[in-house]
């Protein structure tokens, strides 16, 4: 079973989630505002994004802007970046997806049909 990190208010997120249901692949869902990943599910995320950490952050979201982590997560190291999005779940792009063996950030179908069927 996949893990799911999502805002309910979201529509990409319901959109994930109801593309998930219609695919019929187990799946558990997690608040990422009330509960964002642990330090070990976002190294485990890092891994497939190529290491890329902006990968996993929202950058459009209004938190990034207020913390000018545009200018600053360039400046940070991977684990001070991890440690943030582990603090705050509105940094963390969403929907998050965290399996056995993979790790999607953001909801893209085709990727998702690649990745989970």
């Amino acid at each position: 079973m996949i893990k799911i990190y999502i805002y309910d208010k979201c529509s990409t997120c319901r959109n994930a989630i109801r593309w998930l249901n219609e695919n019929k692949l187990a799946h558990e869902p997690h608040p990422v505002r009330e509960t964002p990943p642990d330090i070990d599910e976002l190294k485990h995320a890092l891994r497939h994004m190529d290491g890329e950490i902006r990968r996993l952050f929202n950058t459009s979201g209004m938190d990034y802007r207020a913390m000018k982590l545009k200018d600053l997560l360039p400046k940070m190291s991977v684990t001070e970046a991890l440690e943030l999005l582990s603090r705050n779940g509105n940094l963390v792009k969403r929907p998050l997806v965290i399996g056995n063996d993979l790790a999607l950030a953001g909801f893209k179908p085709d990727q998702w049909e690649k990745a989970l069927c």
